[in-house]
């Protein structure tokens, strides 16, 4: 699989060519999705949201019950994208190790010494699929998050780069809790963005199993390398943003802060802690890379609100008079978005 080294894009490559480039992200989106299309049948705006955090540089936590195809779903978006795809089971006695890789004590052919060679673990792979992320201890869950912040690993004393792009999408289980170990909020901010996957209509799920249960085996066509992802991923940083979609953006997240003086009654009474910077940082990536996709150079205050509920969902935590009252987090989001 073709991969490229993380690197700023010097201003010479994109001199007078972005709107070049970004016409031809657009047409390229548009052939993604209908590869995708030929194996996925619904989930457009799982898709949509995926692609959003795959060239914003974030990473996605899926939340869904089983048999919605999320594995198939993330095999097909790397075999698309031409990027190396791993996939690793989390269970209660996953090791550290078992994700990063470990070192092996072997003997030189040619000189007979015996050294250590350190084996690299799954994580070395542009697209990580961490299914079931709840499942491991908090030791195993940080080696992973470690990974996706510094996009590298550190093993007996040696720093070892990731393959870039890396995209991490971790997924839960909503209904089995029991043995599980829930990511603390520190750890959960890290994702870029929370995926709810819903179950298919009646037409999609018919559609389902008329695909799934034939002989049907679509051809998938290759449409994105390594690098041409690196390269739109560097082009997303320079889209402008007016002033007050960001001052927006800002007013949004710091309202969701109960000890902000300008934080609403209800978020007061219902929230114990707010959103961070972090999230403010992801909605201005995310409504550039929206923006971008669909054909316009700059972003607006619909494409804040559009990725409001994925960036803020597993950023608010409530206290209890939330859960004795029956109040959810989707309820206050929408209405800090609608004021």
């Amino acid at each position: 699989m073709e991969t490229a080294v993380r690197t700023a894009v010097p201003n010479s490559v994109f001199a007078g060519k972005e709107l070049e480039y970004a016409k031809d992200l657009v047409a390229k989106h548009k052939q993604v999705r209908s590869e995708i299309a030929k194996v996925i049948v619904g989930q457009t705006e799982v898709i949509e949201e995926l692609l959003i955090a795959l060239l914003a540089r974030g990473h996605c936590l899926l939340i869904g019950v089983p048999g919605l195809a999320k594995t198939l779903l993330i095999s097909t978006l790397a075999e698309v994208l031409h990027l190396d795809f791993n996939r690793i089971q989390f269970t209660p006695d996953l090791m550290p190790s078992d994700i990063t890789g470990t070192e092996i004590l072997e003997q030189n052919i040619s000189t007979g010494a015996k050294e250590f060679r350190f084996i690299k673990g799954p994580i070395f792979a542009n697209i990580i699929l961490a299914d079931e992320i709840n499942r491991t201890p908090p030791k195993t869950q940080a080696a992973l998050l470690e990974a996706m912040q510094e996009h590298r690993v550190t093993a007996a004393n040696t720093t070892y780069t990731l393959l870039e792009p890396f995209f991490v999408l971790a997924t839960q289980n909503p209904i089995e809790q029991e043995g599980t170990y829930p990511l603390p909020e520190a750890q959960l901010d890290r994702f870029m963005l929370n995926i709810w996957l819903d179950y298919p209509s009646q037409s999609e799920e018919i559609d389902i199993v008329k695909s799934t249960t034939s002989e049907y085996k679509p051809a998938l066509n290759k449409i994105l390398s390594g690098k041409d992802l690196v390269l739109y991923q560097d082009l997303v940083r320079y889209v402008p943003i007016a002033d007050n979609v960001v001052e927006y953006v800002v007013k949004l997240v710091s309202r969701s802060r109960p000890k902000n003086a300008n934080a609403p009654d209800y978020v007061k009474k219902y929230i114990s802690y707010g959103a961070g910077p972090r999230a403010s940082q992801y909605l201005v990536l995310g409504a550039k890379v929206r923006a971008l996709l669909d054909g316009r150079f700059t972003p607006s205050i619909e494409d804040i609100r559009a990725l409001a509920t994925s960036v803020l969902r597993h950023r608010i935590v409530l206290n209890f008079n939330a859960e004795a009252e029956g109040v959810s987090t989707l309820d206050l989001i929408e209405k800090l978005v609608k004021e």
